[in-house]
């Protein structure tokens, strides 16, 4: 049996990371605590100012989905 490069999976236009790098722990760690700051922020501040809150609370949510791509 011929043993080829490529394995039966891959195709042309597929471009693989190296999973060594992923995820990067330390920046995914700086993105949570910031998110959950972000979050209390957002929660502290739904007595003084609901559209401020709501505006800190999309940010957080925005941050967490960085947060899961690094």
């Amino acid at each position: 049996m011929k043993k080829s490069k490529k394995p039966d999976w891959a195709y042309s236009d597929t471009k693989v990371r190296k999973l060594d790098k992923l995820p990067d722990p330390k920046l995914h760690q700086q993105m949570s605590f910031t998110k959950s700051g972000l979050r209390i922020a957002g929660y502290i501040a739904i007595p003084f100012s609901i559209e401020i809150a709501v505006v800190v609370l999309v940010i957080s949510e925005v941050v967490g989905i960085i947060e899961e791509l690094v």
